[in-house]
């Protein structure tokens, strides 16, 4: 079993009618939100990732084959090895995904995915163009020495990229407890492709929200915050080449001006890190906004103190 098929191509029919569902229902639904220019933009960079892939993957195939011949076991293609498979997947999928919003490098591939500012089936689309420049496939190289066929974890990531597809919805509110306790949904994705300080770089999951509730990443939805997307700088912009290359762009400026001692930390430091701290990254957002809602606690629970005391000393009738 040299090859398999690619889940997500054989998808794609069913990507087409259900974004069009999807399309329609906002016609008649306030929670469904839909812009035509931000959904041609994402179909777009979702037909460009596929070309992208056929022309520049063979690099990293290369490598994973280079790699899968020190593998330390040899795992057959049994049941217990694809379920055993999807599970390992998923929890590098969760270290790739961790990485790719800390790492400005990977996060130059991986920000194009967050570039709408609408939240819908169209944006799962939006996949990036430069993945394998990115090096995004490093991430997956322990499974290859552990012993998983390259064919194996190619066909269980597609299944996990498929998953992900429904969770880009806003027309979904909750699923039952049972399931958002351990599956990944449209509510924990939603935090994650959320600008507010509160959700900033939460809920890394692919399939199995258990990863982030386990290394403390985990984020709940809350009813009384309303969702912001996007990313922190908007694009403010249709265009699907400044969709695809605006953060290579922007980290090639930052070389080409940053002192020698500071050139690699703007390739493997956060986004939005800068030598002179002019810049915020989503960890300086999260750390001030921390800061002002303990000082707002702390102001309303010495105000309902000094209340108390006051009502506590009025006389009795």
């Amino acid at each position: 079993m040299e090859s398999l098929p690619d889940p997500t191509l054989y998808a794609i029919p069913f990507f087409i009618v259900t974004v069009a569902l999807e399309f329609f229902m906002s016609r008649y639904r306030d929670d469904i939100k839909y812009d035509v220019k931000d959904m041609a933009t994402s179909l777009t960079l979702g037909t460009g990732s596929v070309v992208a892939g056929l022309l520049t993957g063979g690099l990293a195939v290369a490598v994973i084959y280079w790699v899968y011949q020190f593998r330390l076991f040899d795992i057959p293609f049994t049941w217990w090895a694809w379920i055993l498979a999807l599970f390992v997947d998923d929890f590098f999928y969760y270290v790739f995904h961790r990485g790719a919003h800390r790492i400005r490098w990977v996060w130059a591939a991986h920000v194009n995915h967050h570039s709408s500012e609408h939240y819908n089936l169209s944006t799962a689309l939006r996949q990036p163009w430069t993945s394998t420049f990115a090096l995004t496939w490093i991430f997956s190289l322990p499974m290859f020495l552990i012993g998983f066929h390259p064919a194996m974890i190619a066909f269980v990531g597609g299944v996990n990229l498929l998953y992900q597809y429904w969770i880009h919805t806003e027309a979904i509110s909750r699923m039952p407890r049972w399931f958002e306790a351990v599956m990944n949904t449209p509510s924990h994705h939603r935090v994650h492709h959320a600008t507010n300080p509160r959700y900033l770089d939460r809920n890394y999951a692919g399939i199995f929200i258990i990863w982030d509730k386990m290394f403390g990443t985990f984020e709940e939805e809350r009813d009384d915050e309303k969702i912001r997307y996007g990313i922190i700088k908007n694009l403010n912009s249709y265009n699907v080449l400044w969709a695809a290359f605006h953060e290579w762009v922007g980290m090639t400026k930052d070389l080409w001006s940053a002192p020698w001692r500071y050139k690699l930390n703007y390739l493997i430091k956060p986004p939005g890190w800068s030598h002179d701290g002019s810049r915020e990254s989503s960890e300086t957002i999260r750390a001030r906004w921390a800061k002002q809602e303990r000082t707002a606690w702390q102001n309303m629970t010495s105000s309902s103190s000094a209340e108390d005391q006051q009502a506590a000393q009025l006389p009795d009738g």
